[in-house]
């Protein structure tokens, strides 16, 4: 079973009725008994990283979510993925959940639109990821943000080249892993991650 992790932010719905499209089981919850007791966990989000991680913290959730983060897979999404990170300085500095070594903030460049929008091809740096198994490229995924992961090489699974690269799919190397785009919303191949998520429980 899937935890899908239920503090308050946005986009639950939207994963949740994914997953039920595919078929894998799963529940909303925001209990810790819940979360321990699952296969599986996801963390998704769209907002501001210091409401995000305030909600988080007022739900109770942090450190089940740390602790099991260590014995099963644990998916953030968006907001999520970069609340995984150890800080960021959207609108005031904030500490994140520390689970992947790097920090959060405004896509540097002055060239393009911001916030970036819109489909991306990835550029795939570790293929043989879990989330990635079945996938041919090019592989395109959907993103809405306008802040970003800087974070090592080792930690980046692939990138969006927006006048830069822009991690988009972050690991710690184990269990944890981070998507900056919306899966839930990349058509097949991001339906087919969620499938490999599942498939990693």
């Amino acid at each position: 079973m899937i935890a899908v992790i239920d503090y308050g932010a946005g986009n639950l719905f939207s994963v949740c009725n994914a997953l039920e499209y595919l078929g894998l089981n799963h529940q909303l919850t925001k209990k810790t008994e819940d979360l321990r007791a699952a296969d599986g966990l996801i963390l998704p989000g769209v907002g501001a990283f210091p409401a995000g991680m305030q909600m988080l913290r007022e739900s109770g959730l942090v450190e089940v979510i740390c602790e099991e983060s260590k014995k099963k897979p644990l998916l953030g999404i968006c907001l999520g993925m970069q609340m995984l990170l150890e800080e960021s300085d959207e609108v005031a500095p904030c500490k994140g959940l520390g689970l992947i070594r790097g920090s959060v903030h405004r896509i540097p460049s002055q060239r393009v639109i911001i916030p970036h929008m819109g489909w991306n091809e990835l550029t795939v740096l570790q293929a043989d990821c879990p989330l990635l198994q079945g996938l041919e490229q090019p592989l395109y995924t959907y993103f809405v943000h306008s802040y970003q992961a800087f974070c090592d090489d080792a930690n980046i699974v692939a990138y969006a080249d927006y006048d830069g690269r822009i991690p988009a799919l972050i690991t710690d190397g184990g269990y944890v892993f981070g998507a900056q785009f919306h899966p839930e919303k990349s058509g097949e191949q991001g339906l087919q991650m969620l499938r490999n998520f599942g498939g990693m429980l």
